[in-house]
């Protein structure tokens, strides 16, 4: 791996980053002993609670279909004020434009009729619901929770990875993050001025209260998750009890004349706002999936007559599809007259002949992903593949070019972090929550993701990954 961005080290080893200075004081402060039960005690905590995440993987893998516990890393991952402002200005500007490309393609379609991306690339997308063309939304708002994957390469500069604006998942383990770390340091906090995180609970239910169908004046919210077997259903039961709403299920609602009412021991309630955690194909068997026992028959119609708001949108996912993702800096000029904020990573089109042509010939240094994939599964991390791997990837791509991306192999920043050998170096991301109602608007931080294996790039939860508490400094 080449050189990389170390968070808390300038240059050697010996350089300690300003804003890690405090930090590094209070370490070598602690005993090798304490840190190594503290961790062991953040561990036994997580299992107690219950913080786990579902496995699924194939039928060689012994884990798939298994609970496991998300590693948590004591160490966190700081940044400055500074270094923040510039994020969260870059993403409020992202997501802006990215809602207002929802919005366009929905309906009069003026990005498409500028050439500026080419129809088929809309049309032709899997997560494209014609279902939603002309439909009116709350506010224009189709994006309501967006969670922006930043990476850190090169000499320190950001950069976005993916924008997940269908179901982003990981924002109860922020929260969870940061309870613990203040319950086994609270000494740190005494030491650091560190902005709060633990009111994003209210922010999210404000948010999703001010994009209520018109004419509702005292919205009833709900979260509706797919069902206790689903990979985050920690996260949909946490939301609900943090927000203080009901977590249902497609089976405790039904629609009747265009409104969504929920089943409850005092007769049916009126639902005003749905906060949904399962994807479009399963929303209502009436109109999409027939098979699907997750939905609410009916649910479609009642949401395209505004007879209540689903957050996030049908069709979001259009948004966040990777073939979609390397127009979004365009999309920053063509709807704000603005130059993005936030770089994109560098991104090959494998649909394009001479994007192809590239790809093929560097598979062994790109990382190559499917167009429609998530979780860190169907990519080829090209330094770190196998020669079968490789030429697997270059049969799919030459099969179906149009299904896949390249980019570089980025020297992602890394982060010290307490493995088994003591504390060492290890690659992390940051997946900051981003809000969008009446305004735009997120908590200061984000979950920070780390790849424990020694030199990998990869950080899902899904492939092994860890978590960290993500500190922005207030000053």
């Amino acid at each position: 791996m080449a050189n990389f961005f170390d968070e808390m080290y300038s240059g050697d080893t010996a350089g300690i980053r300003e804003h890690y200075q405090e930090f590094q004081n209070w370490l070598t402060e602690q005993p090798a002993t304490i840190i190594a039960r503290k961790q062991a005690e953040a561990d036994l905590i997580f299992r107690r609670v219950g913080i786990t995440f579902a496995v699924y993987g194939d039928d060689t893998d012994d884990d798939a279909g298994t609970e496991r516990l998300i590693p948590f890393d004591i160490i966190p991952r700081i940044i400055t004020a500074a270094e923040w402002a510039h994020l969260e200005t870059g993403l409020v500007q992202r997501v802006k434009a990215l809602n207002m490309f929802l919005h366009d393609i929905y309906h009069d379609q003026k990005i498409i009729k500028a050439g500026v991306i080419p129809a088929e690339q809309i049309y032709k997308n899997a997560q494209y619901r014609p279902e939603m063309q002309n439909v009116s939304v709350v506010n224009d708002i189709y994006a309501h929770i967006a969670g922006v994957d930043i990476v850190r390469a090169g000499a320190g500069e950001f950069y976005v990875l993916e924008d997940n604006l269908r179901v982003p998942s990981g924002v109860s383990y922020m929260l969870e993050n940061r309870k613990m770390m203040m319950r086994l340091f609270p000494d740190l906090f005494v030491r650091h001025q560190i902005a709060p995180v633990a009111h994003y609970p209210d922010m999210l239910l404000d948010n999703l209260r001010s994009v209520a169908p018109v004419g509702v004046i005292d919205p009833t919210v709900v979260v509706m998750s797919p069902g206790m077997y689903n990979s985050a259903y920690f996260e949909h039961a946490f939301l609900a009890q943090q927000m203080g709403v009901e977590l249902v299920e497609g089976k405790d609602m039904f629609v009747d004349d265009n409104l969504v009412f929920m089943r409850t021991t005092r007769g049916p309630q009126r639902v005003d706002v749905i906060y949904r955690r399962l994807d479009d194909d399963f929303l209502d068997p009436k109109a999409f999936r027939p098979d699907s026992a997750l939905g609410v028959p009916g649910l479609l119609e009642a949401y395209r007559e505004g007879g209540v708001t689903l957050a996030n949108a049908i069709g979001t996912g259009v948004a966040d599809d990777k073939s979609i993702y390397p127009f979004v800096p365009e999309m920053v000029r063509f709807y704000l007259s603005e130059e993005p904020i936030l770089n994109n990573v560098p991104t090959f089109q494998c649909r394009k002949k001479e994007d192809l042509a590239y790809t093929l010939a560097h598979l062994p240094e790109l990382v190559v992903k499917e167009v429609h994939g998530a979780g860190g599964y169907g990519m080829l991390v090209g330094p770190a593949a196998t020669h079968a791997e490789i030429e697997d990837f270059r049969a799919r791509l030459i099969a179906k070019p149009e299904g896949y991306i390249a980019q570089p192999t980025l020297a992602l920043s890394a982060c010290p972090t307490y493995v088994k050998a003591g504390i060492a170096p290890r690659h992390i991301d940051l997946r900051p929550f981003v809000l969008s109602g009446k305004t735009v608007s997120m908590v200061p931080g984000g979950l920070t993701r780390v790849a424990l294996k020694d030199g990998s790039l990869v950080v899902n939860s899904s492939q092994g990954g860890g978590t960290k508490d993500t500190w922005i400094l207030e000053k």
